[in-house]
């Protein structure tokens, strides 16, 4: 081997070392270790940075942002609350958060889906009484099962997917005169990794929900709702037009709301104290909440719901940056021993007081008319510049803001589920033949190669913004960094590890340690090479990485002759999506590691039959529906 693999190869493992030694950062090993590659001259400048401008890092970008839209306006989380109902048990518990899930993972980035689901399953197992961790792990495995339906499923599946085209335009007419294949459609490539992915997602649907019983541990105790927690008392109004009018309470998924219940309705003047489930709700009803802030602030979600107090609709902010914000009122504030209304409280704070909490009880009353004191602790929706305003102020002792209180669009979530479709739309229907098609009939000038993918999520991006499904701020906050920087680095190294033959060289260690198992067998050693290479590096990293090997595995396999890459492809998406067997390998694992409680090793009893089930599926489908001899 010359000095150019021998080096590249030390700098892949230094960076194995680094991300392992978990001191530092992924991104930060990643854009390191092609620095190192850079300075030696293994590769040039130009083809280092390329991968940050790579479409498939920029189509990763435009998911978030589309996410951020589903997200905003309430689309997905509305969608989710419904699909889950009330099962009798563990296993229907499992079954009914993986089902949608996984669906749901097909089309969105799987991450900002975890994101949005961890506080949802968390009320719902305090509601069944279920510990959490028998529902936070099979939560991630659905949402990674159907991101390992689609192209759109992971960035990693982009990722694989764009590199494999870029090959393709490399060495397109040789591969074309030696096994047959053609540069896959639009409509192939995003719904090739399904012949893995979806087998992958029905057994692993089945396996988890129904052996979750005796292999997922209980290592949180469920929520009882014992604890004594600060709770306020807040009115709601039913719009006039709600979609809750004419529902019983039961239907309306307002009764046993987790940590808040329906104390009272205010009806036409008259209270009604025993509100059962079977009580059905008109316009301009005025119902009276209790529960902790957490609980309200997911009961201002629900459409058809606003706040009694009129003061809200005052506050001077756009709706998109509107939040909640609990402050305690000193003893110096000019708002002691004066109630509400002649405070001026909106006018002078710009914000609407929506309950009061005064020295562990609830205050009751009309909120114009309570008389604050000193210690009362208020939950405002106000701008959220208003925590920075206020943080120092005489007026309060402490200003804090309510994680995940914005406001929810549900008027907009139609329209977001339109953009949604019309994305899955352009990925999957043959653009190239239709505007074929239409230049010959009407003599236009439409792009032959139709719409490519980083286009239609580019558009679909813009239309979320410009829709205000979501604003331009939060589109920015959506997009995770740090994913597109490990991306764009590892496409960077992977192209040096096959300038400098690393790659070839580790696939020659792959045959010598394999021996003659044949393409079967390679395909299956390969995908646990990968998943176990996905630890090290995480998924993302991983798969890039090990593209030019499975390249190199492909070119030399049938005894030097070759095979097709197409079902290597397959099996290193697959792979790469389908990461089981730790936390550290999947940024998603990771999310739900610390909630669930769970130990290291727990991963494992789980993870080693999905990984060992995976590998099976590659070596055994990917070859039939994807030939190793096309022509033959």
């Amino acid at each position: 081997m010359t000095w150019e693999t021998w080096y590249t190869l030390s700098v892949v493992a230094l960076l194995i070392g680094a991300l392992v030694s978990n001191r530092v950062g992924t991104d930060t090993a990643m854009i390191g270790a092609l620095t190192l590659l850079m300075v030696a001259g293994i590769i040039e400048p130009a083809q280092a940075v390329a991968g940050f401008a790579n479409p498939a890092v920029l189509t990763i970008a435009a998911l978030f942002v589309i996410a951020c839209g589903l997200t905003e306006t309430g689309a997905t989380t509305t969608l989710a609350k419904k699909l889950l109902g009330n099962p009798k048990g563990g296993i229907g518990a499992r079954f009914r958060l993986m089902i949608p899930v996984s669906i749901l993972s097909a089309f969105m980035n799987n991450t900002p889906i975890v994101v949005m689901y961890l506080p949802i399953v968390n009320d719902w197992a305090r509601k069944l009484r279920i510990s959490p961790s028998r529902l936070f792990m099979p939560l991630s495995f659905a949402a990674i099962m159907g991101g390992s339906c689609t192209l759109i499923g992971t960035s990693t599946n982009l990722a694989v997917n764009q590199l494999y085209l870029n090959h393709f335009a490399e060495h397109g007419p040789a591969l074309t005169e030696a096994f047959g294949i053609t540069v896959p459609s639009t409509a192939k490539q995003f719904w090739w990794i399904a012949v893995i992915g979806l087998p992958m997602t029905v057994i692993g649907v089945v396996f988890v929900s129904i052996a979750g019983k005796w292999l997922l541990p209980q290592r949180v105790a469920p929520d009882t709702g014992e604890i004594e927690r600060r709770r306020y008392t807040v009115e709601m109004l039913v719009e006039t037009d709600a979609p809750i009018v004419g529902k019983t309470i039961e239907q309306a998924g307002l009764r046993q709301l987790p940590g808040l219940y329906l104390s009272e309705i205010e009806r036409e003047g008259n209270l009604l104290r025993a509100v059962g489930p079977e009580t059905i709700l008109k316009a301009e009803d005025r119902l009276i909440f209790v529960g902790v802030v957490d609980s309200v602030a997911d009961l201002l979600k629900i459409r058809g719901l606003v706040p009694a107090t009129n003061q809200v609709k005052k506050v001077d902010t756009d709706r998109h940056a509107r939040t909640l914000v609990e402050a305690v009122v000193s003893s110096s504030s000019p708002l002691v021993r004066r109630n509400v209304r002649e405070s001026q409280f909106r006018t002078r704070y710009n914000a609407a007081v929506i309950a009061v909490h005064r020295g562990g009880e609830r205050v009751q009353g009309k909120i114009g008319d309570i008389v604050l004191q000193p210690g009362d602790t208020l939950l405002l929706s106000a701008h959220a510049s208003f925590v920075e305003t206020y943080r120092n102020s005489d007026h309060f002792y402490l200003v804090s803001s309510v994680e995940g209180a914005r406001e929810v669009f549900h008027e907009r979530a139609g329209l977001a589920l339109g953009i949604m479709a019309l994305l899955i739309l352009l990925m999957t229907a043959p653009t190239a033949r239709i505007f074929g098609a239409i230049n010959t009939r009407f003599g236009l000038d439409l792009p032959a190669a139709g719409i490519a993918p980083v286009t239609a999520a580019f558009l679909c991006a813009s239309l979320m913004v410009w829709t205000r499904c979501c604003t331009g701020t939060q589109a920015r906050r959506s997009i995770s960094w740090q994913v597109l920087l490990v991306i764009g680095a590892a496409i960077g190294i992977g192209k040096a590890m096959h300038e400098s033959g690393a790659a070839n060289a580790i696939a020659e260690v792959i045959f010598s340690a394999t021996g003659d198992m044949g393409p079967h067998g390679l395909l299956f050693i390969f995908s646990i090479l990968t998943a176990i290479f996905c630890q090290l590096v995480t998924n993302k990293g991983a798969a890039v990485l090990m593209f030019p090997i499975a390249m190199a595995l492909a070119g030399n396999a049938n005894g030097g002759q070759g095979v097709s890459p197409e079902p290597f492809v397959i099996t290193l998406i697959a792979t790469a999506a389908g990461n089981y067997l730790t936390p550290v390998g999947c940024v998603i694992n990771l999310m739900v590691y610390g909630p669930g409680g769970y130990r290291f090793t727990d991963y494992l009893r789980l993870g080693v039959p999905l990984t060992l089930l995976v590998a099976t599926l590659c070596a055994w489908i990917a070859p039939m529906v994807f030939p190793f001899y096309p022509g033959s």
